[in-house]
């Protein structure tokens, strides 16, 4: 099992979201994101959310395109099987409220299945809440940048995927 591509970004989760979506499947979906917030990576085929547990402090997020699906790793906080599909070839990381925070180029077109995982986001999402908590008993608004630059954990989500077909034939409707 070889890897073929790999990208990396830290990306703030705006509203506690992040989104990865092929770049033409941009609007959102409310089903999915409701999924995520339940099992917290969740997507409707073209758009996958990363639902964190805070709100300000920046995520790494990895998209790893291996040449077979790639076994779940062992250690991390939890995982689930994901499918995302791309008819252009390009995935964008996205920061609700704030942007695009970058983009991949896959090796192909297609539609792509595997495994997302993701480490110390409970760490992050608890020193988000006791930094809030002991900001708002004692400390100056001034401090809180400098408590985002250091946290102690780094909330990570990995997408470890592997080309399994073309992409779906687009529907053609009748214009008759």
């Amino acid at each position: 099992m070889g890897l073929l591509s790999e990208y990396s970004v830290n990306a703030v989760p705006g509203r506690r979201f992040i989104e990865v979506y092929d770049a033409d499947a941009y609007l959102d979906d409310a089903a999915a994101m409701d999924a995520a917030r339940r099992q917290v990576v969740a997507g409707n085929g073209y758009h996958l959310y990363l639902y964190s547990l805070q709100a300000d402090i920046p995520a790494q997020v990895d998209i790893r395109i291996w040449d077979a699906p790639p076994p779940a790793l062992g250690d991390a906080e939890g995982h689930v099987a994901i499918t995302l599909e791309s008819e252009t070839g390009a995935l964008v990381v996205n920061q609700l409220g704030y942007g695009p925070a970058g983009d991949m180029t896959l090796p192909r077109p297609g539609v792509y299945r595997g495994t997302a995982w993701w480490t110390d986001r409970r760490a992050t999402g608890a020193y988000h809440e006791a930094t809030l908590r002991d900001l708002a008993a004692s400390g100056p608004a001034a401090r809180l940048a400098d408590d985002w630059r250091h946290t102690p954990h780094t909330e990570r989500y990995v997408l470890d995927l592997a080309w399994e077909s073309d992409p779906s034939p687009l529907d053609v409707e009748d214009d008759w």
